[in-house]
């Protein structure tokens, strides 16, 4: 069902983020009453500032019973982001980081969305419940995610979220979404050398490297990916959402750009217009392989599919970064860095 959002009341867990606060953007163009509530661990207020006056900003810990109450209470649809969650750098190396907060926050915002009376809650899921399974391209549908075993903590605890929101689906009068997302860029994503991701990453390397110099990829770039640029992920959600909230989990993602990342970063550099070569560190974390999404059951369920090429996606993000990193006056406004995946 289509759902009328002029009025209605939407919770935004981890609004101020990268893609809550895309998403912000789009239920506040749509007329919803917005409240956003996030601990500003990663995303930040600047993320949603323009809308100061209009978005209820509640700074809250969502891994307690009295921090996801004081979020829920009064809404009517709940979009779930929050979550523990970091560049390859951070999905390699936590453990119990990657999973205590995660799951927490999972339980007690469905927890009180049960008791609050939410009428829906859309579950932000990630392509990282899947583990490759051979040498060539893995086009994950739905189905592989069973028998699970993800590579990463951080891919439990999404694959426990989706348990956990099938089963409040249910048992409960509360209907519930998970998207599995694959790849999300765009602006405002961190540009901190320790946790980006490699899209704004291998932006900001293009912009700080010197002119005739090189960027450098982790492992031999040969790595594919298929991206989907934000404000369509963000369209994506909201469709999920409207049209299946029945417990089920649904992939978003553009599988019909699937690119390595040596291509990836050829683009980027012609998107800068600079003269740079590309070198490789094959001693660095490169993550899964060679993946993209399966967007069959996306395209029948939702009647949709993703419209910004990666090339116009890869321009905006470029020129977003460029305008972060150097100041007016021509000169760097950050320091140097490394590279997320």
């Amino acid at each position: 069902m289509t759902v009328d959002w002029d009025g209605t009341s939407v919770l935004v867990t981890g609004g101020a983020g990268f893609i809550g606060s895309h998403l912000v953007d789009h239920l506040v163009e749509a007329g919803a009453d917005v409240t956003v509530a996030d601990d500003f661990s990663r995303g930040s207020p600047s993320n949603v500032e323009h809308h100061e006056g209009v978005v209820d900003l509640v700074p809250v810990d969502l891994t307690t019973a009295a921090g996801a109450t004081r979020a829920v209470e009064g809404a009517e649809v709940v979009f779930h982001l929050a979550a523990s969650v970091g560049g390859i750098h951070y999905i390699q190396r936590e453990n119990v980081g990657g999973l205590t907060p995660s799951v927490l926050m999972n339980h007690q915002v469905l927890e009180a969305a049960r008791r609050e009376g939410v009428d829906r809650l859309l579950f932000a899921s990630s392509a990282c419940i899947y583990r490759q399974e051979h040498d060539g391209l893995n086009r994950f549908s739905e189905d592989r995610a069973i028998p699970a075993n993800p590579h990463s903590t951080y891919g439990w605890a999404k694959v426990l979220g989706e348990v956990a929101c099938r089963a409040y689906h249910q048992d409960c009068d509360l209907d519930t979404a998970s998207v599995r997302i694959f790849n999300a860029y765009g602006p405002r994503e961190s540009l901190d050398p320790a946790s980006s991701h490699v899209v704004p990453s291998l932006c900001r390397k293009a912009i700080e490297a010197p002119e005739g110099g090189s960027i450098e990829l982790f492992g031999d770039g040969t790595q594919e990916r298929g991206f989907i640029y934000v404000t369509d992920l963000v369209e994506g959600m909201v469709r999920a959402i409207e049209r299946a909230a029945d417990g089920e989990p649904v992939n978003l993602g553009n599988g019909s750009e699937v690119v390595t990342i040596n291509e990836l970063a050829e683009r980027i550099i012609d998107v800068s217009g600079r003269d740079l070569s590309i070198e490789h560190d094959t001693s660095k974390p490169t993550g899964t392989d060679r993946y993209c999404a399966d967007t069959t059951l996306m395209e029948e369920r939702l009647d949709w599919t993703p419209s910004v090429g990666l090339d116009e996606g890869l321009r905006r993000i470029y020129q977003w970064a460029l305008a972060e990193l150097v100041g007016p006056d021509g000169r760097p406004v950050a320091a140097d860095g490394g590279e997320g995946a």
